[in-house]
């Protein structure tokens, strides 16, 4: 009897090897055409998909897919034009599935989409400076109602200790005094803040989880937990939705009831991804980014995650009380009323108010 299981063991496994390997062979059979492909792109290009088929197989049909996403099929192995300024700008993984003789086999390939447009490098000027609390090591900045809402973090001081607990707060923009605080405890490091129907959203940078408060009372609505692993940094909204930024090129958008990922942006120049995507605001219909360590913000297209401009904001440090604590440019407050953006830097005993000069 035992002979016998050996037997129908040995047979199976056989067969399952033997399957394996003519999937293996059927896959070679194919390739995407590369000599016909870029590794970068631009957005307002176009690309055009055929195969390879050393083999002179008789092709049925191709589905193609880029991102997991159906974007045409053709007859045979006829070519697929695909115009890509709908597409997301960065990685992009293409598939190829093939009908052939009875069977199917996929395979795939990949390129990157770059922004059609080199970012235009924005000029500024400060019409106000206003005190800033120097203890604020700064995480999130937005108006609401003629009110400045800071969120800070919380860390040992370099040199002197300037930095305080994490907190939210309330302050007179144009004084720097603190209306209201609430701190959060010491195992928590906030990060940034937005304001959306009369709600404050507060992140925290790595223990995976946000908080929602009143922003009357600051009374502490819910706890939520972020949609996936993934530390926090960045937040705003557009009115309706939430964009949340987790320290690379990468701009999340999620449901402000649920907090749960609706869609996302990669956010790129015609050169390079921009990682390190810090604070943010939503400011006349762009986003806004604080770059971590680089003393600049970046002007992103919400559609697709094009830097359409670059605000140079390195000589704003220069204008502070140097300290051992003084740290990166970081917050960005739009006031609507004003059409000027509020700006500082963590542990900047100073605010700046600007507007891009056209």
């Amino acid at each position: 009897m035992k002979k016998y299981k050996l037997l129908a063991f040995t047979v199976l496994s056989t067969l399952i090897i033997s399957c394996g390997d003519t999937k293996k062979d059927e896959k070679k059979l194919f390739s995407i055409d590369t000599s016909a492909l870029k590794q970068v792109y631009l957005l307002n290009e176009s690309l055009n998909l055929t195969l390879k088929n050393d083999k002179n197989k008789i092709i049925d049909s191709v589905i193609y897919y880029i991102n997991d996403k159906n974007i045409g099929a053709v007859k045979g192995n006829n070519p697929l034009e695909f115009a890509l300024n709908n597409q997301k700008l960065g990685y992009q993984n293409v598939k190829a599935l093939i009908y052939f003789e009875g069977k199917t086999v996929d395979t795939t390939t990949n390129f990157t989409i770059t922004p059609s447009k080199d970012p235009e490098l924005l000029k500024y000027k400060i019409v106000n400076t206003y005190p800033h609390d120097i203890k604020a090591y700064t995480q999130g900045f937005e108006f609401h109602r003629d009110t400045l809402y800071e969120g800070t973090g919380n860390g040992e001081g370099k040199g002197t200790g300037t930095r305080g607990m994490s907190s939210l707060r309330k302050t007179d923009y144009k004084t720097g005094k603190v209306y209201k605080t609430v701190e959060l405890t010491p195992n928590y490091f906030g990060e940034g803040i937005t304001i959306l129907n009369n709600k404050v959203y507060q992140l925290t940078w790595l223990n995976n989880e946000g908080y929602v408060y009143n922003t009357d009372t600051f009374e502490k609505i819910k706890t939520f937990q972020y949609f996936k692993k993934m530390q926090g940094w960045g937040l705003a909204n557009d009115g309706e939705k939430l964009f949340m930024s987790e320290g690379s090129e990468k701009i999340y958008i999620l449901d402000p009831e649920t907090l749960k990922e609706i869609d996302y942006l990669n956010v790129y120049t015609k050169s390079a991804k921009i990682e390190a995507l810090n604070e943010l605001e939503w400011v006349d219909g762009k986003i806004w980014a604080n770059v971590y360590g680089k003393d600049a913000i970046a002007v992103i297209d919400p559609k697709n995650g094009t830097v359409e401009g670059i605000i140079n904001l390195s000589d704003l440090k220069s204008k502070v009380t140097q300290h051992p604590d003084v740290d990166v440019l970081n917050g960005i407050a739009y006031n609507p009323k004003t059409k000027t953006v509020l700006v500082t830097g963590k542990n900047w005993d100073k605010t700046f108010e600007i507007v891009v000069e056209k």
